[in-house]
């Protein structure tokens, strides 16, 4: 794979009729602030957490990209340690009312949530992006046939290491005997 250069990238944003599909640097920070991992140009989402279909700018599909609930977790984590060590270390040192935790951490957990919610997807979004951008994992991608490799060989016999010991493992043994074993 050719890489481009930053001079590449720079005369491709320039040229307002190339058709040259220009890649963002950094996939990952584009993301977070919710720009197309691609083209770090157009906008990821169509709502507050809806993802766009499309890119507007570049055309990439963004109905591939599934996240799932990995945002909201990572979000709830961040956000019950923050709030629940704050509110921990306040009762200890202060000893407030409870409404007074009540009025001071439930907004601040509702806050705290909303404001990392939108980055967290798109961090999600980006990560995936970038790690799986042609479906091959990050150590195949970019690399043409291992000359010598032989079509059909495993990798151990590539190598030229003993095979695994899955290979080598004799079938389990019946724990008990019947007529026919015998």
């Amino acid at each position: 794979m050719i890489q481009d250069g930053p001079e590449d990238l720079e005369a491709a944003r320039d040229e307002g009729s190339s058709r040259a599909v220009v890649v963002c640097d950094t996939p990952v920070r584009a993301a977070m602030r919710g720009r197309c991992p691609r083209c770090g140009q157009g906008a990821l989402f169509a709502g507050f957490l809806k993802v766009a279909p499309a890119c507007a700018v570049c055309g990439l599909d963004y109905t591939t990209i599934q996240t799932g609930d990995g945002p909201a977790s990572f979000i709830m984590q961040i956000a019950g340690f923050i709030v629940g060590f704050s509110a921990l270390f306040v009762e200890i040192k202060y000893h407030p009312p409870m409404w007074v935790h009540l009025i001071v951490w439930l907004p601040l957990v509702v806050a705290l949530s909303l404001a990392l919610m939108r980055p967290g997807r798109g961090l999600m979004i980006g990560l995936q992006y970038r790690n799986q951008v042609d479906g091959s994992s990050p150590a195949e991608r970019g690399r043409g046939t291992t000359p010598g490799v032989v079509e059909g060989a495993t990798p151990d016999s590539v190598r030229g290491s003993a095979p695994s010991t899955a290979s080598r493992s004799p079938s389990p043994v019946p724990l008990r005997s019947t007529e026919e074993d015998l």
